[in-house]
C-alpha cells in the first residue's frame, strides 16, 4: 500500500527544512541585523504555516486568518525591531 503525502505531512517536511536553513544562515554570514532579519522572516514563514495547516486556521473566517497573521508579524516585527536597536546602540 502506497502512503500519499497530506498536508500536514508536507508543512512538517517544510517546517524541517526551515529549521535548516535557519542553521545555515545562522552560522553563514557576519552581519548580525541582516542574520537576524533572515532568522526572522523564516520564523515568521514557519510560524504562518503552523497557524494555517496545524491549528487549521487555513478553513477559519478571513478575519481570524488576519488577526493570528498580524499578531505574529508585530512579534517578529518586535523581535528585529530589538535585535537592531541592541547592535545599533553603542557599548555602554
Amino acid at each position: 500500500m502506497r502512503y500519499a503525502l497530506g498536508r500536514l505531512d508536507l508543512t512538517l517536511l517544510a517546517l524541517l527544512g526551515l529549521t535548516l536553513a535557519t542553521m545555515a544562515v545562522a552560522g553563514a554570514t557576519r552581519a548580525p541585523v541582516l542574520v537576524d532579519g533572515i532568522v526572522l522572516a523564516i520564523a515568521a514563514i514557519k510560524g504562518r504555516r503552523i497557524l494555517l495547516d496545524y491549528l487549521d486556521l487555513r478553513s477559519a473566517p478571513a478575519l481570524w486568518r488576519g488577526l493570528a497573521t498580524a499578531w505574529l508579524m508585530l512579534i517578529v516585527g518586535f523581535a528585529w525591531a530589538a535585535s537592531a536597536v541592541s547592535v545599533l546602540l553603542p557599548p555602554p
